[in-house]
C-alpha cells in the first residue's frame, strides 16, 4: 500500500472509520467497555451508542487511534511509510511528509511501533542466536568522552538486544539487561523449541545448552572462523546490521527506555517481508 493507493482508498475521514469498523468488528459492532452487542449507531456523527452501558463511542476507542486528534488518512499515511522504509523513517521526516509537529510525528511512530509487537510461535529447525550493542562506539568518541572498559561486550556506554532468527524464517529479538548465561539461554528456552539446532559464536554464555536438550554448534569469531559448513551465524547478523543501519542513519540516537520499540518495528517488517498485505495486517494489529 504506497501513498497513491492510501489516497484512492481512503479519499476522506469516513472511509477510514468505515474500514477500520470492517475491521475491527467484521460482522457485528461490540461495545468496547462492556462487550454487549445491544448498540444504536449514530450513522452522521460516526458513532455509536451502547444501550446496556449507556455509553457512547467509535472505532478507535482502546486502539493505538484512541483520542487522536489527527486525521485517520494521515494515520493511515504514516503505517504506509513506516512500512515501506526499509531502515525506518524518523520522526523529523514524517512530520514533514504528513505535515504535523515533530512531537505529534513522535507519538504517531511509537503508537504504530506498539501495534507492531508481535507474540510470535516457537522458533525450530535451524536457529541462529546471537546478541548486539546498541550505543556509540568508543573508537569514535573524542578522548573525553570515552568509557573506560567500553570496548566489546561491556555494557557501560551501550544496551544489549538478543535475537534470535530460524534460517529462512522469523525473527524474535529484545533488549535485555545482561548476556549471561542464566539470561541468554533463558529467552532461548523460551523461544525455540526443544531439538532445534541451535547456532552461535564462542561466547560462553551459550556453553551448556545441549544440557537443555538442543543441538549447538559454535563458530569462532575470535580466530576469524565464521563459516563451518553450514554452521553461522551471518543471518542474524545481516537483521543488526540492518537495525544499526536504521538507528545510525534514521534516527541517529535511540534512548535505552524506547529500545524495544524499534525493535519491533525492525522485527515486524522482517517477519511479514514476504505478506502482500503486510499494510492490512498493521491496521488489524491496530485495532484488536
Amino acid at each position: 500500500m504506497n501513498i497513491i493507493q492510501i489516497y484512492k482508498r481512503f479519499p476522506a475521514q469516513k472511509d477510514c472509520l468505515a474500514h477500520l469498523e470492517a475491521v475491527r468488528w467484521k460482522e457485528s459492532i461490540v461495545c468496547p467497555y462492556c462487550s454487549s452487542k445491544r448498540i444504536t449507531s449514530m450513522v452522521k456523527e460516526h458513532r455509536h451508542h451502547c444501550n446496556a452501558c449507556n455509553t457512547s463511542f467509535g472505532v478507535t476507542v482502546h486502539t493505538i487511534f484512541h483520542k487522536t486528534k489527527l486525521d485517520l488518512q494521515k494515520w493511515f499515511l504514516a503505517i504506509s511509510l513506516v512500512l515501506n522504509a526499509k531502515k525506518g523513517v524518523s520522526a523529523r521526516q514524517l512530520a514533514r511528509d504528513i505535515e504535523v509537529n515533530k512531537n505529534t510525528a513522535w507519538f504517531v511512530l511509537m503508537r504504530i511501533r506498539k501495534a507492531m509487537r508481535e507474540d510470535g510461535d516457537l522458533l525450530e529447525g535451524i536457529v541462529e542466536a546471537y546478541e548486539t550493542y546498541v550505543g556509540g562506539k568508543n573508537r569514535n568518541k573524542h578522548n573525553d568522552k570515552k568509557t573506560k572498559g567500553g570496548q566489546g561486550r561491556s555494557t557501560k556506554d551501550k544496551t544489549p538486544v538478543f535475537g534470535l532468527v530460524k534460517r529462512g524464517g522469523k525473527v524474535h529479538a529484545q533488549k535485555v539487561s545482561r548476556v549471561s548465561a542464566s539470561t541468554l539461554q533463558y529467552l532461548i528456552r523460551q523461544n525455540v523449541k526443544k531439538g532445534s539446532h541451535i547456532m552461535t559464536d564462542e561466547w560462553g554464555a551459550y556453553f551448556g545448552l545441549e544440557k537443555r536438550d538442543y543441538q549447538h554448534t559454535t563458530v569462532n569469531h575470535g580466530t576469524g572462523q565464521y563459516v563451518i559448513g553450514d554452521a553461522h551465524t551471518n543471518t542474524i547478523e545481516s537483521f543488526w546490521a540492518l537495525l544499526k543501519r536504521g538507528i545510525m542513519g534514521q534516527y541517529h540516537h535511540v534512548s535505552a527506555k524506547y529500545l524495544d520499540r524499534y525493535v519491533d518495528e525492525f522485527c515486524f517488517r522482517h517477519n511479514n517481508r514476504g505478506n502482500d498485505d503486510i499494510f492490512a495486517l498493521c491496521i488489524e494489529k491496530s485495532v484488536t
